[in-house]
């Protein structure tokens, strides 16, 4: 009963977070909703006995990665309003429909297919240990042993993300034409006999 309950308040959370952050258009909104969402998602790794994925939802997800968006969104500026009216890739809202109506439309299924089968009542449950060893000490194995590369890979592009975003931050204050080059070799050469006969 009390897993239904904990199971229930963290889903609503999740659903909320998750539309908070689809809908809100001031992005630091956005980043607290997927805050809410995160920590939900946390909180239902838990029940399922996942206590290191817990603590990395947390630790890397929520303290690292949002805190990420924020700083980046902090140093790109929010005060630039954007025109929600003008799509900037063409015909993206009727793409994105027909896309959540694909995935609602799959839900429906498995949903469906699931009842006929007689697993409704089913209890997903957690993963089984293989072995005495403990699921952080192997999932650890794994990471830095099979997943390696996808893990650097993944630290190379955080790494990308917060040069580029401070790349485009350092943008100057005012345009200004920039200056003509001075003339070199031949072309001074000449320049400063046509003054020289204007002289005489």
């Amino acid at each position: 009963m009390i897993d239904t309950a904990v199971f229930a308040v963290c889903a609503a959370i999740v659903l909320c977070g998750a539309v908070g952050v689809v809908i809100s258009r001031n992005p630091v909104h956005s980043a607290l909703s997927l805050v809410a969402t995160l920590f939900g998602i946390a909180v239902l790794f838990l029940q399922l006995d996942a206590e290191l994925l817990a603590a990395v939802q947390v630790i890397v997800y929520t303290g690292a990665i949002v805190v990420l968006i924020l700083f980046v969104i902090m140093l790109l500026g929010v005060d630039r309003e954007d025109d929600l009216a003008t799509e900037p890739l063409v015909g993206q809202r009727i793409l994105a429909g027909i896309a959540v109506a694909a995935l609602f439309g799959s839900l429906v299924l498995v949903f469906v297919g699931v009842n006929q089968h007689g697993l409704s009542g089913a209890k997903s449950q957690g993963a089984k240990l293989a072995g005495p060893l403990s699921n952080v000490t192997q999932i650890g194995r794994l990471l830095f042993t099979d997943w390696i590369f996808a893990f650097e890979i993944t630290a190379g592009l955080l790494t990308i993300a917060v040069v580029g975003a401070v790349v485009m931050a350092r943008r100057p204050a005012s345009y200004e034409p920039l200056p003509e080059p001075e003339p070199m070799g031949d072309e001074a050469q000449i320049e400063d006999a046509a003054e020289s006969e204007v002289g005489a």
